[in-house]
């Protein structure tokens, strides 16, 4: 007998074994909402009181997705919060009765079991998961502002122990199967093809027994454990975040004593951090993520059709084998594009294959990659020297040294050896596109795609459209980096594009702020202190300060109000001080593992003495520049809403998440406030810190760039386009 719901379809096998299938109508992911959960909380209290039943399996239709978790859209700016409590009482209550079942029940898991979907499978006796590599599992939500409150913060230390569940709990890791075994998140990892026959046999052993808890659970080793992670949590966040605080005192009370109380402590805490800033921010993040996943050809680039239909990326070529170009070869070999990667010669070529294995050495030793899934994409990277034809290639993409006339040499040469269809992509991190694009005799074919180091762990790409750049490029990049996972923000060809154009600002002020006397380690905590994942003087050693001057040069030559650079960049080069590549910069860098220190030798740079603290403004000079010029990338029209700017900064520097973006963190403050500490400090420090044309405007009626209440662009705002 088979019975059918919207949601979840129920198939009662002749065995006498229950099957919960869930599948969402018209969606790739299963998630829970008020409907998903009342049909399951249906199914389960009809098997409550059947007697025919002697066993459960809970599986999905999905190819990728097991139950990604709830579904985030009931978490706006301003959720109702009635709605909220009832919710996670209703999650709390399904889970609790499916817990409660005399029969044995197993999660049988394929793809994504995330977050209120692994709280389901903790809600079973029993979990297999496949080995694909589409199957992950964990609690995501500290990383969205929330902790986990169906019960999985209270199960799964029951379960496993608190010493081994807070670490996922905490940081919201994502494991693969392997390792979720190995942690003890699941029972069994199998083949895809046999996962219900897994299932069958974990269901054979009958209910699970009761844990007995470990020593590390009891008092006072469980106050030990706490305390740990409490100092871990505090290391890593500086107190900025606090969902993993919560989450960690929740799970300590929650280790003995009635699981309802747990139940009831997690609903608590959810309630009070939705409600904060920091949720809210990390929320908006993810919702941005999923704007950026939807968003489509600009109209005026979308204008410039030229009739051709795009098709899926399948091969690709990378011009240069330098760190940049090796990073986009990987990243594109790994998601299952065969590349080209052309250099030179055969020894900057040996170098870039060299770089590429390393990563997929360190994905295997990661547990990303099996040996197997590594090799394989290895082989997809085919190293060539010359002048190879490119006429079968879908895109390629340009990866030199950012020198204009260089780029258009290559360009030029480029076009010739390319087919009709083909696209051409530069990646370039502040450089012209239109300029580029002149030496083309179709400079519609040129699209910007500027990759951000390292390829592998930056999520970002702008895609950067010319005076020219067609239809059919921009779409083909667009869905090109919706595929390799990389969620895109849309710009138009401006110096420094989005981000660098609002970072190096903040790099210049910072160097301006050392050049004064100050201790670059305090410049550095200012920061760090702000939210920001490393402070900018470090920051510029990860670039590279050869690569920060030439990009500060650029922006200073073709901005109308750039920061004025001072010479210590050049005297550090010319020290042969790059930075990290060279292992001296502003801090001296070893090997893996090895402590940094500031360099010793940087005194002699400077006649101010001893290096002084931080002034007190230096936190004002640095955010607020950034915020400055980010206001200018909506004035000048760079991007067409704030979104885009906060989303390119959180996602292309690690801009502080919690607070939102610069943007967003401009509307909290207030356009007056911002206004009146920029005014000061550019009677302090300098003009560039006057306050652009479009703040003042905003200051004088106390605009906005979003509508707090709902997240979107204010009215003010769009109607400034």
């Amino acid at each position: 007998m088979t019975q059918d719901f919207h949601y979840i379809r129920r198939e009662d096998r002749s065995d006498g074994i229950c099957v919960l299938t869930f599948d969402r109508p018209g969606s790739s992911a299963n998630v829970f909402d008020a409907t998903a959960l009342a049909e399951l909380k249906t199914h389960v209290e009809a098997l409550t009181h059947d007697s025919h039943t002697r066993g459960v399996v809970i599986r999905s239709a999905k190819p990728k997705i097991f139950v990604a978790g709830l579904d985030l859209d009931m978490f706006t700016e301003s959720p109702a919060m009635d709605a909220v409590a009832a919710l996670i009482d209703q999650g709390h209550e399904t889970f609790a009765h499916l817990s409660a079942l005399k029969v044995p029940t197993v999660a049988a898991i394929h793809g994504a079991c995330l977050g209120g979907g692994f709280e389901l499978a903790l809600a079973c006796d029993w979990r297999v998961a496949s080995d694909d590599r589409a199957t992950k599992i964990g609690l995501p939500e500290v990383t969205l502002g929330i902790l986990p409150a169906w019960g999985g913060t209270t199960r799964l230390p029951r379960l496993i122990g608190l010493a081994r569940a807070l670490p996922a709990i905490l940081t919201g890791k994502q494991f693969a199967a392997k390792h979720a075994r190995k942690v003890g998140l699941v029972d069994d990892v199998v083949a895809e093809a046999v996962l219900m026959v897994a299932a069958l046999e974990w269901l054979a052993r009958g209910k699970r027994p009761r844990r007995r808890p470990s020593l590390l659970d009891l008092p006072p080793l469980r106050n030990i454990v706490g305390q740990r992670a409490q100092k871990s949590v505090l290391a890593k966040t500086r107190g900025h975040y606090p969902a993993p605080l919560r989450a960690l005192e929740v799970a300590r009370a929650g280790v003995a004593g009635p699981a309802e109380e747990s139940f009831a402590r997690e609903k608590d805490a959810l309630l009070e951090l939705v409600q904060g800033p920091e949720a809210v921010n990390l929320l908006r993040i993810f919702h941005l993520r999923e704007r950026a996943r939807k968003l489509g050809v600009p109209s005026e680039v979308a204008a410039r059709a030229d009739g051709a239909a795009i098709s899926p990326v399948r091969r690709a070529a990378v011009i240069g084998a330098g760190v940049m170009g090796a990073g986009i070869a990987h990243w594109l070999s790994a998601r299952g594009v065969h590349v080209l990667m052309r250099d030179v010669g055969a020894e900057p070529l040996a170098r870039g294959m060299s770089r590429i294995a390393k990563l997929y050495r360190d994905a295997v030793a990661r547990r990303i990659l099996t040996p197997v899934e590594a090799r394989a994409a290895l082989d997809r990277v085919t190293p060539m020297t010359g002048d190879v034809p490119l006429s079968s290639m879908d895109i390629v993409i340009e990866a030199a040294t950012e020198k204009l006339e260089l780029k258009k040499e290559i360009f030029r040469q480029l076009e010739a050896r390319c087919g009709e269809q083909t696209v051409l992509a530069t990646n370039t991190s502040a450089l012209s596109i239109t300029e580029i694009a002149s030496v083309l005799k179709r400079p519609e074919r040129l699209v910007g795609m500027h990759f951000f180091n390292p390829v592998h762990r930056m999520h970002l790409v702008e895609l950067i459209h010319g005076e020219h750049t067609g239809a059919r490029a921009m779409d083909t990049a667009l869905q090109f980096s919706k595929a390799l996972g990389k969620p895109p923000v849309i710009v138009r060809d401006s110096p420094g594009f989005v981000v660098n154009r609002i970072l190096m600002p903040y790099l210049v002020e910072a160097v301006r702020i050392f050049d004064e006397g100050h201790a670059p380690l305090d410049i550095d905590r200012a920061m760090l202190d702000f939210g920001m994942p490393m402070g900018p003087l470090r920051l510029c050693d990860e670039v590279g300060l050869d690569t920060s001057l030439h990009v500060a040069r650029d922006l200073e030559a073709r901005l109308p109000e750039p920061v004025p650079l001072s010479d210590t960049l050049d005297a550090m080069i010319a020290r042969g001080w790059l930075g990290r590549k060279s292992g001296r910069g502003f801090y001296v860098h070893g090997g893996r593992g090895s402590r940094e220190s500031v360099n010793p030798e940087l005194a002699r740079l400077r006649q101010a003495g001893t290096p002084r603290s931080a002034p007190a403004d230096s936190r004002d000079r640095l955010v607020l520049i950034m915020v400055n010029e980010a206001a200018r990338c909506i004035e000048a029209g760079v991007v067409t809403d704030p979104e885009d700017v906060d989303f390119a900064m959180i996602m292309g520097t690690g801009w502080a998440p919690f607070r939102g973006g610069p943007l967003r963190f401009a509307d909290e403050l207030g356009a007056f406030a911002v206004t009146t500490k920029l005014d000061e400090l550019a009677r302090k420090h300098g003009a560039h810190f006057v306050p652009c044309t479009r703040l003042r405007e905003m200051s004088t009626r106390e605009a906005r760039f979003y509508n707090l209440a709902g997240g979107t662009p204010s009215a003010a705002s769009v109607a400034a386009h």
